[in-house]
């Protein structure tokens, strides 16, 4: 199977209709069918590493202050307890827990709704040991190999460039808006990844400034480590949804194929 870093942006994409959903829709249309979603999501960080194994995982509702209708989204898909336990095995660099108490955060489901609108492929949790470096993460990452060739499609969603705190709130809705060192960080962590340059990216916290603006907190990026250590050596990489919103978010999506 492939494998794809979504960018998710705002929960509200989850119901509404615009150029970042049609991106989601157009890339399931190109993608085989998997046989189930590995997913690991900026919003579920823990201390050690969780995947959830409930046959019927929850939607959660993990935000606040948005219209009724977003609360009221449900993304039924079913879990499973298979995958779950095989991605336990398949992990050896550190402990994995299996738990029933999450389930689908919008992380995940705010996307994945839109590739599989009807909610027949399980989907999978996998957490983010905020203990863990960006190198830890990524090698354990990589582990995860092996569920590509059983039909499992492993989605990292977050955002490349993602600092709310220096959001334009009235710049939302205007696609392309971006503050300079945003579209600076943007650009390089795009021409990194086709140069298969990984060290800087894995380290990118001594890339200069504008990659410390764009990642003042790890969570959601680190889901793109995770599908750039799948990466096989015959597969190339490719941008979708790329596209800055609100000044400092940036929606680039990535897909992973041969």
């Amino acid at each position: 199977m492939p494998v794809l870093f979504l960018g998710h942006g705002n929960p509200m994409n989850a119901i509404e209709e615009n150029e970042f959903v049609q991106g989601f829709r157009q890339i399931a249309h190109v993608l085989p069918k998997p046989q189930a979603i590995l997913c690991v999501s900026a919003h579920w960080e823990t201390r050690g590493t969780l995947v959830t194994a409930m046959e019927h995982p929850q939607t959660i509702h993990d935000f606040g202050g948005f219209p009724q209708a977003l609360y009221e989204v449900e993304y039924p898909a079913p879990g499973s307890p298979e995958l779950a336990k095989e991605t336990q095995q398949a992990i050896h660099k550190t402990k994995v827990d299996l738990t029933n108490t999450w389930g689908l955060d919008h992380g995940a489901w705010s996307v994945i709704k839109h590739l599989y609108p009807d909610a027949d492929v399980p989907v999978v949790q996998m957490s983010l040991d905020y203990q863990l470096s960006p190198q830890y993460h990524f090698e354990l990452a990589s582990q995860l190999s092996p569920l590509r060739n059983k039909g499992v499609l492993i989605i990292g969603s977050g955002n490349m460039v993602h600092n709310l705190r220096l959001v334009a709130w009235n710049k939302m809705n205007e696609s392309g808006f971006g503050y300079d060192w945003a579209l600076e960080a943007l650009d390089k962590m795009k021409k990194r990844m086709q140069e298969g340059d990984m060290h800087s990216l894995i380290h990118y916290e001594q890339q200069g400034k504008d990659f410390q603006m764009a990642i003042p907190t790890p969570e959601h990026y680190l889901p793109l480590l995770y599908a750039l250590s799948l990466k096989g050596k015959n597969e190339t990489i490719s941008f979708f949804n790329d596209q800055t919103i609100a000044g400092s978010l940036a929606m680039t999506s990535v897909k992973i194929q041969k």
